[in-house]
């Protein structure tokens, strides 16, 4: 039964894996996921906005070391107390020797074996001390754990997230810049951060718009010098690793025609002497992806565009250019 348990699974798990690398193969060459570096606020969702309204999720690719990871799952509980030495597999084990010698003594020596229990019992405490010191280790060993896992936003926090951009909506505020497409304010109230608000002006919105225009076209292009030039370090690696993986697969995704419909501004904040901020965009593009030797179209509609929302965050240092550091999908 088990035998053919197993190879169900087995058979099951390979057809998984073929149907897979087979959507792999077109659906995964386009660029897409969350990836990118948002200061402290990297593991953080994102507040919502008129233009992307649901709960956006953390970013999942990021060179950005989470700091925030809650230890308390690791802790013992208050309530619960560690077995002791004669209890589990070591009370278990001492409990059968000092039985098992007591019937031999008084049933094959009798009283004048005294001598011989002594010795039995030394060995048992020998024996106990190296079984107590063997659980100990293995006891140290799985209470390290493995490495923690990058953890996400509680729901409290997202809750706080939709209040804030509730109460903004019932009153009419917005942030202290006017835009055509853009609106809201920057998000605020992040206890956990080591962060300030900041607010934005007319030049920080018109170089959000450049940029989308900017990093789409170099990305279509294959342009890295371009994207060198607008998005910073860490993103560069991310989009050069897609656009090889294109190439070895022998396609070519091609974005023209970029144009903006909506963004808001999800939150913007200074940490130390770089400056964040985050915006929700809504765009249209031509993007296809062609086969590199003939130039087909294996997917997308190259005589109609497509409408896609992202949370797209910038980031600058001491009052340079904004470069992209991270996209999310919304």
């Amino acid at each position: 039964m088990t035998s053919r348990t197993s190879r169900i699974a087995a058979l099951l798990a390979g057809l998984f894996l073929a149907f897979s690398m087979v959507a792999i193969d077109h659906a995964e060459a386009r660029r897409g996921g969350s990836f990118g570096s948002r200061g402290t606020r990297t593991f953080q969702s994102a507040p919502p906005t008129r233009t992307a309204p649901a709960p956006t999720a953390p970013v999942e690719r990021s060179m950005t070391p989470n700091t925030g990871v809650n230890n308390a799952a690791r802790q013992p509980q208050a309530g619960l107390q560690r077995p002791g030495f004669m209890s589990g597999f070591g009370g278990t084990m001492m409990r059968g020797l000092l039985l098992g010698g007591l019937i031999g003594l008084l049933v094959g020596h009798g009283f004048g074996g005294l001598a011989g229990m002594f010795g039995f019992l030394l060995q048992a405490l020998l024996i106990g001390g190296a079984i107590m010191l063997a659980i100990r280790f293995f006891r140290s060993q799985s209470a390290r754990g493995p490495a923690p896992a990058l953890a996400g936003v509680g729901n409290a926090q997202a809750s706080r997230f939709e209040n804030r951009a509730t109460a903004k909506q019932e009153t009419g505020t917005a942030g202290s810049f006017t835009i055509p497409g853009f609106g809201g304010g920057s998000g605020g109230g992040h206890e956990a951060t080591r962060s300030e608000e900041i607010t934005l002006a007319q030049a920080d919105l018109d170089a959000f718009q450049q940029l989308l225009t900017e990093v789409q076209e170099a990305f279509g292009r294959e342009d890295h010098a371009a994207l060198r030039r607008s998005v910073t370090a860490e993103m560069v690696s991310y989009l050069s690793e897609e656009l090889a993986d294109n190439a070895q697969k022998g396609l070519r995704n091609e974005v023209s025609d970029v144009t903006l419909l909506q963004a808001d501004i999800a939150e913007s904040w200074r940490e130390d002497d770089r400056d964040y901020a985050t915006a929700a965009l809504r765009y249209e593009s031509r993007d296809v992806m062609r086969e590199r030797a003939s130039g087909k179209v294996v997917e997308g509609d190259q005589d109609h565009p497509t409408e896609t929302t992202e949370l797209w965050t910038f980031t600058r240092q001491n009052g340079s250019n904004w470069k992209l550091s991270a996209i999310q999908e919304a």
